[in-house]
C-alpha cells in the first residue's frame, strides 16, 4: 500500500468539506433545494448537524485518503488537479449520470452535484500533489 501524507489528506478532506458548504450554500444552494423540492424549513426538520457534518467529513477523509493512495507519492499539484478533475467528472459524474437518467432527474440537478464532486476531487488532487 502506498504511503500517504496524512497532513495533506486531512487538508484535502477539510477543503472538500468546506467547498461543500459553499457549493450547497451560497453558490448553488437555492437551485439544489429547488431541484429536490426542499425548503429551508423542510431541511431543518429533524436535522442532526453532528451526524450530518461528522459523516460528511469522514466521507471526505476516506475519499481523500484513497485518492492519495491512487495518486501515489510522485504526483505534483498540476497532475493531481488534472487527475482529480478526471476522477470527479468522468468517474463520479458519469456514474451519477447513469443513475440520474433512470431516476429521471434533471440535467441541472446532475450538473450541481457532479460539478461539486468534480471541483472537490480537483481540489483534493491539487492539495495532495502540492504537499507530496
Amino acid at each position: 500500500m502506498p504511503a500517504v501524507n496524512s497532513i495533506a489528506v486531512l487538508l484535502a478532506a477539510l477543503s472538500g468539506f468546506l467547498l461543500g458548504g459553499l457549493w450547497y450554500g451560497p453558490l448553488f444552494g437555492k437551485a439544489w433545494m429547488a431541484e429536490n423540492g426542499y425548503t429551508i424549513e423542510s431541511l431543518a426538520k429533524d436535522f442532526n448537524p453532528v451526524k450530518a457534518y461528522g459523516a460528511t467529513f469522514v466521507f471526505a477523509f476516506i475519499a481523500s485518503w484513497t485518492f492519495a493512495m491512487a495518486l501515489g507519492p510522485e504526483v505534483y499539484w498540476k497532475r493531481g488537479a488534472l487527475y482529480g478533475f478526471v476522477a470527479g467528472l468522468c468517474w463520479v459524474g458519469m456514474a451519477m449520470a447513469t443513475s440520474y437518467i433512470f431516476e429521471r432527474r434533471s440535467f441541472r440537478h446532475w450538473a450541481i452535484n457532479a460539478g461539486y464532486h468534480t471541483a472537490q476531487f480537483t481540489l483534493i488532487g491539487a492539495i495532495i500533489g502540492l504537499m507530496n
